[in-house]
């Protein structure tokens, strides 16, 4: 018998939850971009890869549910719901300099429908919606950086060492966009600190009386300053003045959880292989001639 305290207990109350959260949205004749919009309004998306991949599969499931006649199948949803959000993404965040164009929003999307294309009409209308009109989430008001932080790759607490006398401080981090932002509260709306990660080096660093420490660094150029910034006490943005940040996480596994999302990051794009897995096994399991 499995007791309610245990692993796979909390995993079903945990997909049954979502699953009552989800179906309390009415998703019937709107288009996917209209659905998007009032699905990713109602929560904020987590950082984590996994928790992402069960919340878009719950939506596109719902979805699929209110319009039945829309997709061949719930993975074609999926997909193209993830395009759509990356999308969104390329067109608005002004660090994003290569922008998608239509013709390349098709070419992602080629072979998604059980193997066919979806109409260039459907795609295209879906564009100009996201090109026309960004999604909006809950109190971003468009004055401040909060559109960066959609749909982190990870975020988090953990103690960073810094100051003059090198003390530990607990700073809320968030991972996106290539770069490793740190707040002193959840509900700041700018960070107190940027690291941008491009060159840089993570790995697990021993500390005395802090046993779970990652440190960023950068391989190729010891002794010199890390290329970031923060914000002082008066307000003043200044240079960061790190040859290298030490951060403590709260124990192994989720030191070694940072270490694996800020290497990704790094090197890739986090919606990557949840996507590329998924277009596989559609294209994989069309009909043959």
């Amino acid at each position: 018998m499995c007791l309610p305290s245990c692993p796979a207990h909390r995993e079903e109350l945990h997909l049954q939850t979502l699953k009552a959260f989800v179906e309390l949205h009415e998703f019937s004749d709107l288009n996917l971009v209209q659905a998007l919009r009032q699905f990713l309004w109602s929560f904020r998306l987590p950082g984590e890869a996994q928790k992402i991949d069960r919340m878009m599969e719950a939506f596109a499931t719902r979805y699929c549910e209110c319009n039945t006649h829309v997709f061949q199948s719930t993975d074609t949803c999926y997909i193209l719901s993830f395009a759509i959000i990356m999308l969104n993404t390329s067109l608005h965040n002004p660090n994003v300099k290569d922008k998608t164009t239509l013709e390349r929003f098709f070419s992602m999307n080629r072979g998604i429908n059980n193997g066919e294309d979806l109409p260039n009409d459907l795609l295209s209308k879906l564009y100009e919606s996201i090109r026309n009109e960004p999604f909006k989430i809950p109190e971003d008001d468009g004055n401040d950086l909060t559109h960066t932080f959609f749909n982190p790759d990870r975020e988090g607490w953990l103690l960073k060492l810094g100051g003059r006398v090198k003390t530990w401080k607990r700073r809320w981090f968030i991972l996106t966009d290539n770069c490793l932002y740190y707040f002193e509260f959840t509900t700041d709306k700018e960070p107190r600190g940027i690291i941008p990660l491009e060159n840089l080096c993570v790995r697990e660093v021993p500390q005395p009386r802090k046993p779970y420490c990652l440190e960023l660094y950068n391989p190729n150029s010891r002794g010199q300053k890390i290329k970031a910034c923060k914000t002082e006490t008066d307000g003043r943005v200044v240079e960061g003045k790190h040859q290298s940040y030490t951060i403590c996480a709260a124990n192994a596994e989720e030191r070694d959880s940072w270490i694996e999302a800020i290497r990704a990051s790094i090197t890739k794009d986090p919606f990557y292989d949840l996507v590329s897995v998924r277009k596989k096994k559609v294209i994989n399991q069309a009909p043959q001639d």
